[in-house]
């Protein structure tokens, strides 16, 4: 386990963590919330030892591997396959398969390991890098928003890849349903300090909300208290037979104190303005094909799609990146040109597209208050400014140049600007990138409220299960329709590669299975046994840290009432007593980081052996 003592950064006069404390236990698999911008990223880049915090320390046992995705790409392989064998220490050098199955899993192929990994695109290069990263076998795995470049097979592929994962994990992502599904326990980010539960994203959210209802319960009964106090010295301070009742409630006043009032975090607010059309049916699409070479029809991304579009149509658009589900979007959008077929609008159809490339059509030079009013000059100055803080740029944020905004702050123009327009179609491209989870769920609800029609490309699955009632699937090498939800679409059809992977593994099984079970039930029984006597050492040492641990923060207390009391008897005795301490707790820390290098050793020896076993069959 490794533990975070007291920590504190701050960059310039703005502080990000403030005395944050937690410890990462055993197996545990965390997911760190917060808004953007709250310190997560930063967290990640001190335990990394690439940015120093002013205070604080963090305890990692000896042989303690940590491993993350790096912020720079960079290749020195001439295959995808070699650059991914790096990854593996000597002993490990032979054993391909495992960066295969990795690689298969993130969506490459056969063909792929042996292309150079920078002829690939940057998502893909990014997928190459998250590969040498799991095929590290780190102690501790450390993922900043993983699912970003991943389309909606990988990323369920990821998520029961770290279910598994043997190690401790600590995951930055927006998506809550992934989050979920991987996560034991929630550590969040909020107002400069951090709290860790046992749980999932709601339960996290229900405990904070409760305790800051309490907090300002107690504040406002605190502040009550004191103000009754500050009436009555007022009133009787200057009458001789209550004087000495008035200065005793002053004595009272000065040792009370004060409470903070909780700062309030900043909410992105979505409604989407809505225009009426009056036909039932507000789009047509008829034999829709394209191709990005136009002189090739051999190469049709889309063939013969055709499309019915009612104005409460809920629609998502999903399947595996590169297969044209942003093409599509952009060609019923009227930014992309169809080779044949057609497409019909109604007269009053008024379209509000949300598009990954829309960014790069932002006008730079424009301020954002600029940028939102070039969408509808009818705004007023003041419903420009309102649109702009709905987006968090309130005040002197709003007239920030466009070309100094993160790609963050560019998508939140993006949305103020379909925020600026009345619309009756919206068409979102991954609407949910670069926004925190608390924003996602401000969009989701407000999708579902909007009483148009709604086109989505996502792979988020929060967000298709919040919104959608109909799919178009980008699914064998085709397009389907899907008259249903996504969890009717998992259940009735299902991903082709997952029901690939799951046959063949199922054919595997029969293949040796006596053979198979009884050695698999061979090794763990050995592995039990070799095991044991660590573990139980392991729990002994932690229970006997604990406990001192325990004893020594009660002294230490005992020794500050000491010292208030300039007691210097109970200071030499008390300071003996937990320098004591401190010494046997550091003593019992080395004793386990030993004992627990011996047994993931062992523990390692038994998993190769089960790996070997497997690739057998």
């Amino acid at each position: 386990m490794i533990k975070i003592n007291n920590l504190s950064k701050s960059y310039s006069t703005q502080e990000v963590l403030e005395n944050i404390s937690f410890t990462l236990s055993k197996r545990e698999r965390v997911g760190l919330i917060g808004r953007n911008g709250s310190g997560k990223s930063t967290l990640f880049k001190i335990i990394l030892g690439l940015e120093s915090s002013e205070s604080g320390n963090i305890q990692v046992p000896k042989y303690y591997k940590i491993s993350s995705l790096s912020q720079t790409i960079e290749f020195t392989k001439e295959t995808v396959l070699e650059e991914c064998c790096q990854s593996f220490t000597e002993d490990e050098q032979h054993n391909s398969y495992k960066a295969e199955k990795i690689l298969f899993g993130l969506g490459l192929t056969q063909d792929d390991l042996t292309k150079s990994p920078n002829s690939f695109s940057g998502g893909f290069q990014v997928r190459i890098c998250l590969a040498k990263v799991l095929l590290e076998s780190p102690n501790l795995l450390l993922l900043d928003e993983p699912t970003n470049y991943l389309d909606i097979v990988s990323l369920r592929w990821l998520e029961k890849f770290l279910k598994n994962f043997p190690g401790e994990l600590i995951i930055i992502t927006h998506d809550k349903t992934f989050m979920d599904s991987v996560c034991t326990h929630i550590m969040g980010i909020t107002r400069k300090s951090i709290k860790k539960i046992k749980g999932v994203t709601k339960d996290y959210y229900q405990q904070i909300q409760l305790e800051d209802e309490n907090y300002e319960q107690t504040r406002l009964n605190h502040e009550k208290k004191k103000q009754e106090l500050e009436q009555f010295v007022t009133r009787f301070k200057a009458k001789a037979s209550k004087a000495k009742q008035a200065q005793s409630r002053v004595k009272q006043l000065e040792k009370m104190g004060s409470f903070d009032k909780l700062s309030d975090e900043q909410l992105l607010g979505f409604n989407f303005p809505y225009t009426e059309c009056p036909a039932k049916m507000i789009m047509s699409v008829k034999n829709l094909d394209f191709s990005y070479n136009n002189q090739n029809l051999n190469e049709l991304l889309i063939k013969k799609f055709s499309l019915n579009i009612q104005r409460n149509d809920r629609i998502g658009i999903i399947g595996k990146n590169g297969k044209g589900k942003s093409t599509l979007l952009n060609l019923l959008a009227n930014e992309l040109k169809p080779i044949n077929g057609e497409i019909n609008s109604h007269p009053s159809a008024s379209i509000g597209h949300f598009g990954q490339t829309n960014i790069n059509r932002l006008t730079f030079s424009n301020s954002i208050a600029e940028e939102i009013y070039s969408t509808n000059n009818t705004l007023s100055q003041t419903q420009v400014r309102s649109i702009c803080g709905t987006m968090m740029f309130s005040g002197v944020l709003a007239d920030k140049k466009i070309n100094i905004l993160s790609g963050g702050e560019k998508s939140r123009v993006l949305i103020g600007k379909l925020l600026a327009k009345k619309t009756n179609i919206l068409m979102l491209d991954e609407p949910t990138n670069h926004l925190d989870m608390q924003s996602i769920d401000s969009l989701c609800q407000e999708v579902k409220n909007y009483s148009g029609a709604i086109l989505v490309v996502t792979h988020n699955e929060f967000l298709l299960r919040s919104v959608v009632n109909k799919l178009i699937v980008f699914h064998k090498n085709t397009i389907e329709l899907f008259d249903g939800n996504y969890d009717e679409f998992l259940e009735k059809v299902g991903w082709e590669e997952e029901l690939a992977q799951s046959g063949k593994e199922e054919k595997k099984s029969l293949l040796s299975k006596k053979e198979y079970k009884k050695a698999r039930a061979l090794i763990i029984e050995e592995r039990g046994k070799a095991l044991t006597p660590y573990k139980k050492e392991i729990s002994i040492l932690e229970n006997e840290i604990q406990k001192n641990e325990e004893e020594s923060k009660k002294i230490t207390q005992l020794l500050i009432n000491a010292s208030g009391e300039s007691d210097s008897n109970a200071i030499l005795k008390l300071s003996s007593q937990v320098q004591d301490l401190e010494e046997e707790i550091e003593q019992k820390f080395s004793k386990l980081e030993t004992i627990t290098e011996k047994h993931e050793l062992i523990f390692n020896d038994y998993k190769l052996k089960l790996e070997q076993l497997e690739s057998k069959l």
